[in-house]
């Protein structure tokens, strides 16, 4: 029967019991508004009356000095306002967060093509955008070309660094590869990664009474927004509020590099007292921003018969851009995840940040880490295609163990390793052996598509490898009525904090997820946050909101057990109900009971991360609070007439420990998956001997689509709980995954060895692995195998 307006059915009427608020898959907090285009970005706020709009003027030039500008011109422009340098910023002209090197609008000099020279104000954002246009006129800026250095490896040959080298060293790394039964050397080269967020780089400024300012940014670092605006305003920080209910996605991208925009929004909002928005085109965006730092590595290791490493050299040459942004802190990740999932007793690792006149790089998700474990990977497969071995039983010998066998190169001991046991399910439950050998009776009659598999491990660092930066805050609300309202200091860029944080938060008062409501991050409720970074959201946040909820909690069980005996440890909150001495009585009447007895219902919660240290000179601590584990298998089929490939099947076992929400972590590790898969075969930033971004639209920049993913994707949970007492004993899930990606690479490897089965080298395949790369790759091995065939026929026949 179906109920009338007004009326409710019986079956309306009976509510059906929540499932438990946490370790169960629930939809995200804002799965429905995403769906049904409801949900608010910051371009989706509307417009207060008398908003302006901003758009940047460019420089034309990778490296020039400014010889004159000269914006009468763009001042005459229809609907502009007004037009601003860095000669009107009252305060600091700096959007680095780290170093003071990094201008909001460049002065004097500029670094790469595309920085912001100079900001149009005008009525509407196409008509700003019309007038910034003219900066290509040489009416407007006049320049002096000075040398570009445009590759990292032109940098390194001039030794231009942003940054000293990073240098870390353990045991006899030259003596042992000297001694080793085998060794091998070689360079690899894998390219950057546009973030390619779906909504682009925004701030609205509010300008406010006494000398306030409301920014509206998209961004993972909402503090840092704060500050940057306050250090250019000549303000203190108090008179700046940066608020972010969610960002249309963030990877990285709007950790640091939101500030150039949230600075000149607010710059222009206090300069002509009116609302501004500066929302960059995705051009521009591309132009502006900073990507992953890509990376030339040269390598050396030695090995005995089992394919054992013995010791190993790496120097990781990567392009920090014109300035250091988070250069430092990428290397020193890429340092620390070198060794991935294998035991390193002699090791020599040196990390570059080579100064180049393009965007500054900066973080993407991974950080560092994905760098620092691709060429350990590449090495091993190298290793196992010498050998003629499968390259996870290289893999097997290699991994970290116990005693000395696990302690890292930087001296962290690995005390949750589940690698063994995860990679023995993966293998089993993909049937990895007999699908290798049903792909070896493949290839040898099949001389166009050459199929190959891959298995790649991930064992990833857990924490900011700047432990003060490991701390979190938030403010939990229980109302009258028993609804509870949290803040914290996190992000919400759809990978669900925001859920999880309203789970534990639910779970910890022992009510329905219904009864518990996120609100937008802001700096006026939670102050100095960290950024939303590292995989850290859920472990920072949570902790943080479920200490603030459980001093509540403790304040009314104080109550309960008063009013229905029993001891106060023995008070139970769970389904709406508390429970004591064999009574009970809603949550809610529990509540209002408590505000009549003055008992507070609010309450701050602060988190700070135990055990991390780190000493930045010699590169040795315990910078992470434990490791993620994951392994992926990938079986791919190449053309080798065209470079064409197909991901056939990916088969992923990827540890979370005892997930909070099984349903978000999944949708992550796939997410991840496929965004590193993108990175080392379809995106490819290139830029040309200008030092143009080529690349810089979706037009000329290709990130996975649907029709890239395979049509057999098994991923599952692996069943396993922290050691470390993290919430619910859940292991963080945003990074780790994109390495499993890895996996993709060195399947289309495998296929291309395949196409010359004799060659003792593995092919020399580059990422991203385009159709282009691939045919190189192949060309190399075909020539290779000639000349083996060659050196066959040279030989005498042997003597009887």
């Amino acid at each position: 029967m179906t109920a009338r307006a007004g009326e409710k059915s019986d079956a309306a009427s009976t509510k059906k019991p929540e499932r438990a608020a946490i370790g169960v898959g629930l939809p995200h907090e804002s799965a429905n508004l995403h769906v049904s285009g409801e949900a608010t970005y910051v371009d989706d706020i509307g417009e207060l009356r008398g908003t302006l709009h901003a758009a940047l003027g460019l420089s034309r030039h990778a490296h020039a000095r400014i010889v004159s500008i000269n914006l009468d011109l763009v001042l005459a422009a229809p609907g502009v306002i007004a037009v601003f340098t860095a000669d009107d910023i009252p305060g600091e002209n700096n959007c680095g967060p780290v170093l003071h090197d990094d201008p909001i609008l460049a002065k004097d000099e500029v670094l790469y093509l595309g920085q912001p020279v100079f900001v149009v104000i005008a009525e509407t954002h196409d008509l700003a955008r019309r007038a910034a246009a003219l900066a290509k006129s040489e009416e407007v800026i006049r320049y002096e070309p000075l040398e570009a250095t445009l590759t990292p490896r032109d940098a390194k040959a001039k030794q231009q660094f942003v940054l000293p080298p990073l240098h870390l060293k353990r045991g006899d790394p030259d003596g042992k590869i000297a001694a080793a039964a085998h060794r091998l050397q070689g360079e690899f080269e894998v390219g950057g990664q546009e973030q390619f967020y779906l909504e682009g780089q925004i701030a609205y400024a509010i300008p406010k009474e006494l000398d306030g300012m409301l920014v509206y940014s998209s961004t993972q670092h909402p503090s840092e927004m704060q500050h940057l605006v306050a250090h250019m305003l000549d303000w203190p920080t108090h008179n700046v509020i940066c608020e972010c209910r969610r960002m249309g996605g963030g990877f990285g991208g709007k950790e640091s590099q939101s500030g150039i925009f949230a600075c000149i929004a607010s710059l222009a909002a206090h300069l002509l007292h009116r609302p501004v928005k500066l929302r960059a085109d995705r051009d521009d965006d591309f132009m502006i921003t900073g990507k992953r730092h890509d990376a030339i590595y040269t390598y050396e290791a030695g090995f005995d018969d089992d394919g054992r490493l013995q010791g190993a050299r790496v120097e990781i040459a990567l392009r920090a851009g014109y300035s250091a942004d988070l250069s430092g802190a990428v290397a020193t990740r890429a340092v620390c995840h070198f060794d991935n999932a294998y035991y390193l007793q002699d090791v020599d690792i040196t990390a570059l940040c080579c100064r180049t006149n393009t965007q500054s790089n900066t973080a993407f998700r991974g950080f560092g880490g994905p760098q620092g474990a691709l060429v350990m990977e590449v090495m091993m497969d190298e290793i196992a295609h010498r050998l003629k071995r499968d390259p996870v039983d290289v893999r097997r010998v290699n991994y970290y163990g116990t005693g000395e066998r696990n302690v890292t190169p930087y001296g962290q001991t690995v005390e949750d390793n589940v690698i063994v046991p995860l990679t023995d399910e993966l293998v089993t439950s993909s049937a990895y052996v007999q699908r290798r050998k049903a792909i070896a009776a493949f290839n040898k009659t099949s001389p166009v598509l050459k199929r190959g598999i891959a298995f790649t491990p991930v064992k990833f660092g857990i924490s900011f490898n700047v432990p003060f930066l490991n701390q979190a805050g938030a403010l939990v609300h229980v109302y009258k009525d028993g609804s509870a309202l949290v803040n914290h200091g996190g992000t919400e860029m759809g990978q669900g904090l925001n859920t999880k944080v309203a789970q534990v938060v639910a779970n910890a008062l022992g009510v329905p997820l219904s009864r518990v409501r996120v609100t937008a991050t802001d700096t006026s409720k939670i102050a100095n946050t960290s950024a939303t970074a590292a995989s850290t959201g859920s472990d920072l946040n949570g902790k943080a909101a479920e200490a603030a909820a459980l001093t509540i909690r403790g304040r009314l069980a104080e109550l309960a057990a008063k009013q229905l005996g029993g001891r106060v440890e023995d008070v139970r909150f769970h389904n709406g109900v508390v429970e004591s001495n064999g009574g009970q009585m809603p949550f809610d009447q529990l509540v209002a009971a408590a505000y009549l007895a003055r008992v507070q219902l609010w309450s701050d919660g602060f988190y700070a991360t135990p055990k991390v240290n780190w000493d930045s000179k010699t590169l040795t601590g315990q910078p992470f609070y434990y490791f993620a584990y994951g392994a992926a298998i990938s079986e791919v089929v190449v053309d080798t007439l065209t470079g064409e490939w197909r991901l056939l099947r990916t088969d992923i076992l990827h540890d979370a420990g005892q997930s909070i929400n099984p349903a978000l972590d999944i949708g992550q590790v796939e997410g991840g998956f496929v965004q590193g898969m993108g990175w080392l075969t379809t995106e490819e930033l290139w830029w040309n001997r200008d030092g143009r971004l080529m690349t810089h639209a979706p037009s000329t920049y290709k990130i996975p689509s649907v029709s890239d993913i395979p049509a057999a994707m098994n991923v599952a949970l692996y069943d396993n709980q922290n050691v470390e007492p993290t919430v619910f004993r859940s292991k963080a899930v945003g990074e780790p995954p994109l390495l499993l990606g890895f996996s993709v690479l060195l399947a289309i490897r495998a296929a291309i060895a395949s196409a010359a089965p004799d060659s003792a080298d593995a092919p020399a395949l580059r990422a991203p692995a385009t159709p282009e790369s691939i045919l190189n790759a192949l060309d190399a091995q075909a020539s290779k195998q000639v000349m083996v065939a060659a050196a066959d026929i040279a030989q005498p026949a042997s003597v009887n």
